[in-house]
């Protein structure tokens, strides 16, 4: 008598029903009939790419394979390695490989281990998040601090926090991303004024008035990350106070080097007393690990821990990252007895210089952001893989990152920076300007 041999298949079938009773004909069916769903889904994701590369405005990562400084080392795609001075990254004070801060994150990991596998509320909370809640706390002056995992999450859960349905959020055009997404979380009534105009916020905010709103909330970047422009935060109080309103103001890219002490823009401007909430970041000048938070009054900062769903839902700050940070932020203490903040400025202003002498556009307001404006995508796209080329590390952004036919080279500068490096890319700028016909053959050197 033959006996019947099972197929792979059924055997496999049989499997599964054992380990999951109630995986049947009809479960792997509906897997195999998704297959199609995938390919479907892959065509449509594909075709969108597609169109993104014929925009001009396709993204690539390329690979650093060394710290984050003023010279990096960047893999090829041939496999080779090169030497770069970066002229892109966030790192204003030059912390981000400081032997004290890497110290200090070495000790954190040694001492509280690397994560804490808990969201704060539960068992994430350690004496190190506290005392650095603390340190920020009193690096501002007011009366608390929450952390969170990055200032885009601080962002996403604020509004949705503060405010309600009886109150108007009044948001600047060119707000961040993140402060727009967490906006839209929220229910308030939102009003939008134009970049930086303080006759439309004005508008706004009567509008506001008319729609009954209960609270009304200015929202502002401190500093706008694209253009490298200082939001008028003197201004801007001005008129809060005319109508009643509160201030947000997003300080990711002034914090630790804007002002005399660093303390951001509202110190820039002598308004600290007058703005009532700031929200920031430990991922740019203050160690450029990650993470961010939000600072202000004790009762807002007590809601935020009870009701912002980042922070609930989302694992504490590895002690690492706290413990660089921390350290950070102690050097910023002492920049201005140690240098940073001139040789940050003294670059600044070089660089400025070098390229506006040689006729290129540079936007912004003496920032270290130092947006090289050129128009066209794909010719931001081509002068940033020619730099590249010559050692120089830049990218070009366009699309939808900043608004069409207004393409640019974002240039940042640092403490880090040497005046040779400065003169070495204002030099292939200039040198690759020419031969793109950005600018006139004559351009100064």
């Amino acid at each position: 008598m033959l006996r019947r041999v099972a197929s792979p298949s059924s055997l496999n079938i049989a499997r599964r029903l054992i380990v999951n009773p109630l995986a049947s004909s009809s479960n792997i069916s509906t897997r195999m009939s998704s297959t199609k769903a995938q390919t479907q889904f892959n065509q449509i994701l594909k075709t969108e790419i597609e169109s993104i590369k014929t925009a001009g405005t396709y993204k690539s990562e390329r690979v650093i394979i060394s710290p984050q400084n003023s010279a990096i080392r960047v893999a090829g795609k041939d496999g080779k390695e090169s030497a770069q001075i970066n002229f892109c990254a966030n790192n204003y004070l030059g912390l981000a490989d400081h032997p004290e801060v890497i110290a200090r994150s070495k000790h954190y990991l040694d001492t509280h281990g690397s994560g804490l596998s808990s969201v704060r509320f539960i068992c994430g909370t350690q004496n190190i998040h506290k005392d650095l809640e603390n340190q920020i706390t009193k690096f501002y002056g007011t009366e608390d601090t929450i952390l969170y995992a990055s200032c885009f999450d601080a962002n996403a859960g604020i509004f949705e926090t503060i405010l309600t349905d009886q109150d108007a959020v009044i948001s600047d055009a060119l707000n961040h991303a993140s402060i727009i997404d967490g906006i839209r979380l929220c229910k308030a009534k939102r009003f939008r004024y134009k970049n930086c105009d303080m006759n439309d916020l004005e508008s706004r905010l009567q509008e506001a008035d008319k729609a009954g709103a209960r609270l009304k909330l200015i929202a502002t970047d401190g500093v706008f990350s694209m253009d490298g422009k200082i939001a008028p935060l003197d201004k801007i109080c001005d008129i809060a106070e005319k109508y009643n309103a509160l201030i947000f103001v997003d300080d990711c890219h002034s914090t630790g080097f804007l002002g005399p002490n660093g303390r951001g823009t509202a110190e820039y401007y002598g308004v600290q007393d007058r703005v009532h909430i700031v929200n920031s970041t430990l991922g740019k000048a203050l160690g450029g690990a990650a993470g961010g938070y939000t600072t202000g009054c004790k009762e807002m900062i007590d809601l935020l821990r009870n009701r912002s769903r980042p922070y609930l839902f989302s694992n504490s700050l590895p002690p690492a990252v706290v413990g660089s940070a921390s350290a950070a932020l102690d050097l910023i203490e002492g920049a201005k007895t140690n240098g940073l903040f001139d040789q940050l400025w003294g670059n600044t202003k070089l660089f400025r210089k070098l390229l506006g002498d040689a006729g290129f556009t540079i936007k912004g307001d003496n920032h270290p952001i130092s947006p090289v404006m050129l128009g066209d995508a794909r010719l931001a796209s081509e002068f940033a893989d020619k730099m590249l080329q010559r050692g120089i590390y830049v990218v070009g952004f366009s699309y939808p990152v900043v608004p069409k036919g207004e393409a640019r080279i974002r240039v940042q500068l640092s403490a880090a920076h040497t005046e040779e490096q400065i003169r070495q890319a204002a030099a292939a700028f200039i040198e690759i300007g020419r031969e793109l016909g950005v600018i006139g053959a004559k351009s100064k050197l």
